[in-house]
């Protein structure tokens, strides 16, 4: 059964935003080998469940705004000799119908069934452009 992990995106104000600073972050990766990571302090424990199939999806201001598919999730260490987490990720960022999230710490386990859905690009409306908060209150009039 996969699981995804909920992570606030701090310091980013946009979507756009976001992929710039993982532009950025791969174009320096020499040591990396080209892949890109996040971060994590703590280890999950369901490693197996987030490698099949699972993504992170990422709070931008307050709204579940995008997600990465999980490739793999490493332990390392650093020079301090201190364990982390390493998240490998894909480099595809897929913009999701925005949900309002409340800030937290870290990151959290998401059941796929709690997740919000990806944003279908066939139609006329690019839900990057509008802002989070629109698109909130279209969303509770029913009209997307």
């Amino acid at each position: 059964m996969k699981i995804h992990l909920i992570k606030m995106a701090a310091g980013i104000g946009s979507l756009g935003e976001l992929r710039q600073r993982q532009s950025d972050r791969l174009s320096k990766s020499g040591k990396s080998g080209g892949k890109l990571y996040t971060y994590t302090r703590n280890m999950p424990k369901r490693v197996n469940e987030l490698t099949e199939g699972g993504s992170i999806y990422w709070v931008i201001k307050r709204f579940i705004r995008a997600r990465q598919k999980i490739i793999s999730v490493e332990k390392k260490t650093n020079e301090e000799g201190r364990v982390f987490c390493a998240i490998n990720l894909d480099r595809e960022l897929i913009p999701v119908i925005p949900r309002r999230q409340k800030s937290f710490q870290g990151w959290r386990y998401y059941k796929d069934e709690e997740t919000p859905g990806d944003i279908d690009h066939s139609g006329s409306i690019n839900f990057e452009d509008i802002p989070p908060d629109m698109i909130q209150d279209l969303r509770e009039l029913c009209l997307i």
